[in-house]
């Protein structure tokens, strides 16, 4: 049998902002970190009467320094664009690599990404390629297609047209119609190579 939904998201789902924010604010005073989370976006999309600046940032901050990955992918992105704080791309990478050593999918494309463009972090490829794997093997279309063409030149990792077949024939399953031509073309060029 499921939990109970607590009264604030209840509250939240019947547009009781007032209500869900009381809530969520008593419940984030006590530690809840999800509640810290909720009522840190209620502040940021200004659905709760809270009138001091920062507090979204601080509950926020709260809750992603607790260890919840969703608080910290959005604290990366916070950084990365500069919004309620002052953009910090080493800061959005730090904060991205910590959701995605928790496996937020998210953030690993966005950890990655810091890597391979050398922003906020030094351009390195082969923990770019890291990233995008565990992101890839996540489920991410646009991971997967990156993994496959690193793969295809040996960007990060050794180059495997094998590998990187495989990569953009998962990323084909998903819709992506260049991965289709990419691992079909590649699978031409690699029968061709004399064994």
């Amino acid at each position: 049998m499921a939990a109970p939904e607590p009264a604030a998201w209840r509250a939240y789902e019947r547009h009781d902002y007032a209500t869900a924010a009381k809530l969520y604010a008593e419940d984030a005073r006590k530690g809840d970190r999800l509640a810290q989370f909720n009522y840190a976006m209620m502040l940021f999309r200004a659905e709760a009467n809270e009138t001091e600046r920062g507090e979204a940032v601080r509950w926020l901050r709260r809750a992603a320094d607790a260890g919840l990955m969703q608080a910290q992918y959005n604290m990366g992105l916070l950084y990365e664009n500069g919004r309620a704080v002052r953009k910090s791309l080493t800061e959005a990478t730090t904060w991205f690599e910590r959701a995605a050593e928790q496996g937020h999918t998210d953030a690993q494309v966005s950890a990655a990404t810091q890597y391979f463009l050398g922003r906020g972090a030094p351009r390195d490829y082969a923990k770019a390629a890291y990233w995008y794997r565990e992101a890839a093997n996540g489920g991410d279309v646009g991971a997967q297609y990156i993994l496959a063409s690193m793969y295809e030149k040996g960007d990060g990792v050794a180059k495997d047209l094998r590998i990187a077949i495989y990569w953009y024939t998962r990323a084909a399953q998903q819709g992506d119609a260049v991965a289709l031509v990419k691992a079909r073309a590649l699978a031409r060029e690699h029968e061709a190579e004399p064994r």
